[in-house]
């Protein structure tokens, strides 16, 4: 019952992020014995995070469960999440070089050119900590299958953390916008 109330979390057309936005990358799942460097994710699940940025605080949120950290799936999940002409903050990370070339202005920023760390995209690391501490906390493991409707809740309470009671009149109001979920595409997923 809540894959079918979690299907429905994501608003057909919902708006794109605008203004200034904070996108990175990261991996999703427990330690795992011998990896070495950021980038060995063995049993670990890729994912992207975009926020929008609202003075001191973050906007609305979008997460996505990502094939692999190279330019074309970046681009991608940023014009799916991004609209164009939106100020974008990343990393360093080569792969997003090429956002100005798809209408975006891009500010990467780089962690030597930072002070601590945590100021280098201080919004979007934030919402990726407190994703990871409610799976932990809620969850304690996802399957890599199922990780996208997962991020979808995540999401769903980020963006209606403001207004919690008008969070149940949104979830009957986008369940009405979907088509039901039946058991067999829950299980088809995991297959």
């Amino acid at each position: 019952m809540l894959h079918k109330l979690r299907a429905a979390m994501v608003a057909p057309g919902r708006e794109l992020l605008k203004g200034e936005v904070e996108i990175d990358e990261f991996f999703l799942g427990g330690y795992e014995e011998g990896l070495k460097g950021g980038r060995q994710h063995g049993k670990k699940v890729l994912c992207g995070a975009a926020v929008e940025v609202r003075g001191q605080g973050s906007g609305r949120l979008r997460l996505q469960v990502l094939e692999n950290s190279q330019a074309k799936t970046l681009e991608a999940f940023t014009k799916e999440t991004t609209a164009t002409g939106a100020i974008v903050h990343t990393d360093g990370l080569p792969s997003y070089n090429g956002l100005a070339g798809l209408g975006y202005e891009h500010r990467p920023r780089k962690v030597a050119s930072v002070a601590k760390e945590d100021k280098l995209l201080p919004r979007v690391h934030r919402a990726i900590s407190n994703l990871k501490a409610w799976m932990h906390g809620t969850h304690r493991s996802v399957s890599p299958e199922h990780m996208q409707v997962y991020l979808d809740e995540f999401v769903f309470r980020h963006n209606r953390r403001g207004t919690p009671m008008a969070s149940f009149q949104s979830l009957l109001g986008l369940g009405l916008t979907h088509e039901p979920v039946t058991y067999r595409e829950i299980i088809d997923r995991a297959a």
